[in-house]
C-alpha cells in the first residue's frame, strides 16, 4: 500500500509543483483583477484547491495518453505507468476522481463558472493527444492552463469582460514560451517517436519564437493594466518579469537540455512577478 501511495504521488507530480504554480499564477492574476483587490477568501480557497486538483488530474491523464511513448524517453521511462507500478486504468480512475472533487468544489459558485468548468475538463482530456497531430500543442496547453482566467472573472463578476480575454490570450503565448523551452529538452526523443511539439515546428527559429511569445505576453499585460486602471507601481513587477524573460532567453540560446529545463522551471518567478505587478498596481 505504501508503494502504491508513493506511485500515485508521482503520478500527480507531487514532487514537481512547478506545473501547479504555472497554472495558479494566471488564476491569481484574474482573481485580483476581477475583484479590484483582494478576492473573497472562499473564492481564493476554491480556486487554489481547484488548480491543484485539475493539474493533478491532467498529469494522470497525460501519463495515460503517453504511456506508449514515455517508455522510450529517458526522462519519462520511470513514470508510474511505464514502470508498471500502477496500471493505465488506475491512472484514469485517479484523474476522474480528482476532476469530480474539483467539480464538487465549485458547486457554491454561479452557473456560468460551473458551465465553464466543463470546457476546462474537456481541455485537460484533449491536450495530451494533440501532440500526435497538432504542430503547436503548447498553444492548447496555454488554453488549458489559462482557463482559470475566464472562470475567475465569471466567479467574481458573473460575466467575462474584454480584459479577461486579453489576459487569457497573453497566457497562451506565455505557455508557448515556457513549454517550448521544455519541449527543447525532449526534442531528439520526440523526433524519433514522431511526436509534434513547438520546439520541432519552430526548428532553428525556436529561440526567436520564444522571444516573440514573451513579447506578446508582456504587451497583453500592459493592455490589461490600462483597462484595469492599474497605477504606476504595476511596472515594478512587469520589469522584473521582463528581466526573467531575458534570463530565460539567454539560457535557451545554448539549446542545452539542462539550460532549457532550467528556463522552464524559472518561469514560476516570471508569473510571480507579474502577479506582484498586479498586486501593487491595485494598491
Amino acid at each position: 500500500m505504501r508503494d502504491r501511495i508513493i506511485a500515485y504521488a508521482y503520478l500527480i507530480r507531487l514532487d514537481k509543483p512547478i506545473g501547479t504554480l504555472l497554472l495558479l499564477w494566471p488564476t491569481l492574476w484574474a482573481l485580483w483583477l476581477a475583484s479590484g483587490g483582494i478576492p473573497k477568501w472562499h473564492l481564493l480557497i476554491i480556486f487554489i484547491l481547484g488548480t491543484f486538483l485539475m493539474r493533478s488530474a491532467g498529469c494522470a491523464m497525460n501519463d495515460y495518453a503517453d504511456q506508449d511513448f514515455d517508455r522510450h524517453v529517458l526522462r519519462t521511462k520511470n513514470r508510474p505507468i511505464t514502470s508498471g507500478k500502477i496500471s493505465g486504468k488506475e491512472a484514469l480512475a485517479v484523474a476522474a476522481t480528482l476532476a469530480l472533487i474539483a467539480y464538487l468544489l465549485i458547486q457554491p459558485l454561479n452557473a456560468l463558472t460551473q458551465e465553464l468548468s466543463f470546457f476546462a475538463l474537456a481541455l485537460a482530456i484533449i491536450y495530451p493527444f494533440t501532440k500526435r497531430f497538432f504542430a503547436i500543442p503548447q498553444a492548447v496547453l496555454g488554453i488549458a492552463f489559462g482557463f482559470g482566467i475566464p472562470m475567475a472573472y465569471a466567479a467574481v463578476l458573473d460575466f467575462i469582460p474584454m480584459e479577461a480575454w486579453i489576459l487569457f490570450v497573453g497566457n497562451i503565448f506565455w505557455a508557448i514560451a515556457y513549454d517550448t523551452a521544455y519541449a527543447m529538452v525532449d526534442r531528439d526523443d520526440d523526433l524519433r517517436l514522431g511526436l509534434r511539439t513547438s520546439a520541432i515546428t519552430f526548428g532553428r527559429f525556436d529561440v526567436l519564437a520564444i522571444a516573440l511569445s514573451y513579447s506578446l505576453l508582456f504587451l497583453s499585460q500592459i493592455w490589461v493594466a490600462q483597462l484595469a486602471n492599474l497605477n504606476n507601481y504595476f511596472w515594478v513587477g512587469w520589469f522584473f518579469a521582463v528581466a526573467c524573460a531575458a534570463y530565460h532567453l539567454k539560457l535557451v540560446a545554448s539549446r542545452k537540455r539542462e539550460d532549457c529545463f532550467k528556463a522552464f522551471r524559472h518561469n514560476n518567478w516570471l508569473g510571480g512577478f507579474l502577479f506582484l505587478g498586479i498586486l501593487l498596481g491595485l494598491t
